[in-house]
């Protein structure tokens, strides 16, 4: 699932591409909202919030988007390569200007709410990593809130928003903190230098296409941690493995090093982990994620 670091990437070329721009063609494909026409309106912006995408149009509207796993806002120019894309099941909105043109493709969530009433779809997040609400005390006052393994209490978006499974992972890793422990339990300052890591590996990853934690953009040195299951720990030469957190049902994935990290995750079952891409190692990640 796209990170807050690529949202925010995702809603400012929207932004470069849309604002101030008239809506000469809109195509909402999402049941609830199939029928809408945003032609002729304006663009007043597109910003983001957490994970999530507020594009806001002249008339007091707010087309809001959510990726989930495998959604996309491409922008392309009008017509050019935009046309190619009408006839794809994967198109979910279409928003064009004269110049540019904004495909959302296999979006997660999709409607459209009074810009008043923004609240509706965001209001539940904590404050957001890339926001002007960042407050890293609050941040960390939600964290430790409830009796919850800090690795789940990282991913809950009403906590702080933006956070997902890598640089969930990636912060943990580098402040040598076990995913499973109870937040509570860790101690405010160990959480408050948690949550100050996150914010900036975050703020860090929105400058750059390729995200990294370890200071190399090239994909295979990218990452300490996430998506290693199986390889050796760049630290300390520990078998990196993946397990789940989380409560039933709302599972995620948490990769971690045992070496690094207090030992195996209370979810791991220790059985030998082949890393991902093997044969052994994707069906593995069929049946985990």
């Amino acid at each position: 699932m796209p990170e807050g670091d690529t949202v925010w990437r995702t809603a400012t070329r929207l932004n470069e591409a849309l604002a101030g721009r008239e809506i000469v063609e809109s195509d909402l494909r999402w049941p609830e909202i199939s029928t809408v026409d945003l032609t002729g309106r304006t663009t007043l912006e597109v910003v983001s919030r957490g994970k999530h995408v507020l594009h806001r149009v002249e008339g007091g509207l707010t087309l809001h988007s959510h990726l989930r796993m495998e959604g996309q806002w491409r922008v392309e120019a009008t017509p050019g390569l935009a046309s190619r894309w009408r006839r794809s099941p994967q198109l979910r909105a279409l928003v064009a200007a004269a110049d540019w043109t904004a495909l959302g493709l296999r979006l997660g969530m999709l409607d459209l709410v009074p810009t008043a009433r923004e609240s509706d779809v965001v209001g539940h997040l904590g404050p957001d990593v890339l926001g002007a609400d960042w407050d890293l005390a609050r941040a960390v006052d939600n964290v430790v809130a409830g009796h919850v393994p800090v690795g789940q209490a990282l991913l809950d978006q009403r906590n702080l928003a933006g956070v997902g499974t890598m640089w969930c992972a990636e912060t943990l890793f580098l402040e040598r903190v076990p995913p499973w422990t109870p937040a509570d339990e860790l101690g405010r300052d160990t959480v408050e230098r948690v949550v100050a890591r996150a914010h900036r590996l975050i703020d860090n990853g929105r400058r750059h296409a390729v995200q990294s934690s370890t200071g190399s953009y090239r994909l295979d040195e990218a990452h300490y941690v996430h998506a290693r299951s199986g390889r050796p720990c760049r630290r300390c030469g520990t078998t990196v493995r993946v397990a789940m957190i989380g409560e039933p049902t709302r599972e995620r994935t948490m990769f971690y090093c045992p070496g690094c990290q207090g030992g195996l995750g209370p979810t791991d079952d220790g059985r030998p982990q082949a890393p991902l891409g093997s044969n052994r190692g994707a069906a593995r990640s069929r049946r985990s994620y």
